[in-house]
């Protein structure tokens, strides 16, 4: 498929981020930030201020590119949920009323039976957990129906509430060799296949509705192509753009995936395998702890938070392998991978009056890392990496995530969920690119860390 400008929609769970790209070339981005609504437990998205946002952002694109763009396509966060009921609460995958109820359910049988159809790993994150607990607790006619992000712009694009297979893989409920909804796992929860959305695959191609064509000044032949997931998309771009299949993206949370043809599942781990394409899946280890930790320390030692990032470099610099005997466990946000346990805490262990802000803070980001390190042990093991995600920002945490891994680490700009929609559609010829930094782990400062992880986490 030949694009002459596309635009992507990457709806995540913090911002929405446009991208337009023409022959491999990005004419135009932005992000656009989204708020979460809740407390500790709940965690949701409203639906019709994100179509608002939406709504306006494209609208803020250059008028003359507007015009050229012939094909929109989407990818959006994972393990979402709405009910049908007008009030557009979109739950997200943070979201932890169904703890207690999955808690329960992982001690059945049928657990493992229901990982191994779907793929989906066994957590109060997916859309799963989340049927289970709102039809035990009632909180929903059982007739509702139940949407998600994807599902939402969809509609509002082509009239349709439609949802893609890679999406749907991730939400529990699907069949992952059938391509279909289980009607197994839709039987145990009381829920019928016409309750949820049509599903179509990640290529499938629809008409815009005329009314949002004029709307966004788009051409009328305009068409709007499902897309896929965030994860798997990122997954795909840095596979496409790097030449490796294992990936590692650290946004606000971190995952490690990677790219496959084959189904993948351990019970034990519990890794994720989702789909992506006909012929490709995306197998991997999410953890709740990324940059979201650097967030709260930068707020709470650093001397100007805002520059945190900026003086990364130096603070490395001034401070010593393994922050003079620190540890920091980065649990602040539960555990998915490898623990999953939403109960598990974090903290400084081993701190002494001796210890400063520096160590405290370079403990903190080795904590994130020697974290994350466990999930490249579990899902790619003495593999190159391709890195993403804004934790990269700064070369020195890739500098230090080679060293903390043992094993090279390319960064390219274009791995993200965006070029992963352009890369799926058009499918261009790729020169890998000569523009991207690749970090080599130091020998001796690996060796250290080799020997720190062996009981950081004990």
């Amino acid at each position: 498929m030949i694009l002459s400008v596309f635009l992507g929609i990457d709806v995540g769970t913090t911002a929405i981020k446009l991208g337009v790209i023409q022959k491999n070339e990005l004419l135009y981005s932005s992000e656009l930030p989204l708020q979460t609504y809740g407390d500790d437990q709940i965690k949701y998205q409203n639906g019709t201020v994100l179509l608002t946002i939406l709504q306006a952002g494209i609208l803020a694109i250059p008028e003359k590119i507007r015009q050229q763009v012939t094909l929109i396509s989407f990818s959006t966060a994972m393990h979402s949920i709405m009910p049908a009921d007008g009030r557009n609460q979109l739950f997200l995958w943070s979201d932890l009323q169904a703890a207690e109820s999955i808690e329960g359910f992982k001690q059945t049988d049928l657990a493992s039976h229901f990982y191994e159809i779907s793929g989906t790993p066994i957590h109060a994150m997916s859309t799963f957990a989340k049927l289970l607990y709102f039809q035990e607790s009632t909180s929903y006619p059982k007739d509702m129906h139940w949407y998600g992000i994807k599902e939402l712009l969809m509609e509002y694009f082509t009239g349709k509430p439609i949802i893609d297979y890679a999406t749907a893989s991730a939400t529990g409920l699907f069949d992952l060799r059938k391509k279909q909804w289980s009607g197994e796992i839709l039987d145990f929860l009381g829920i019928k296949e016409e309750q949820l959305a049509e599903l179509a695959d990640t290529n499938q191609e629809y008409r815009m509705l005329p009314n949002r064509c004029d709307l966004f000044g788009f051409s009328n032949n305009s068409r709007v192509v499902i897309g896929a997931s965030d994860g798997t998309l990122a997954a795909y771009a840095s596979y496409y753009s790097t030449g490796r299949t294992a990936s590692l993206t650290i946004g606000t949370s971190a995952a490690v995936r990677q790219t496959t043809k084959t189904i993948q599942l351990d019970q034990k781990k519990q890794n994720f395998c989702y789909y992506l394409k006909n012929d490709l899946l995306i197998s991997g280890a999410p953890s709740n702890n990324g940059g979201v930790i650097l967030a709260w320390a930068a707020n709470y030692f650093a001397e100007n938070p805002a520059k945190f990032y900026e003086r990364i470099p130096e603070l490395l610099a001034e401070t010593e392998v393994g922050a003079n005997g620190l540890r920091f466990w980065p649990y602040l946000n539960g555990e998915r991978a490898p623990y999953w346990n939403n109960d598990l805490k974090g903290g400084f262990y081993d701190l002494t009056l001796q210890h400063t802000k520096n160590d405290m803070l370079r403990s903190v980001i080795e904590g994130v890392l020697l974290n994350i390190r466990q999930l490249v042990e579990l899902v790619a093991k003495d593999q190159e990496l391709s890195v993403s995600g804004g934790f990269f920002q700064t070369a020195a945490l890739g500098q230090l995530a080679a060293d903390v891994f043992g094993v090279k680490c390319y960064y390219a700009q274009q791995n993200e969920p965006i070029f992963g929609l352009y890369y799926l559609l058009e499918q261009p010829k790729l020169t890998i690119e000569e523009s991207q930094q690749v970090f080599i782990p130091d020998p001796i400062k690996h060796a250290a860390y080799k020997q720190i992880a062996q009981d950081y986490f004990n």
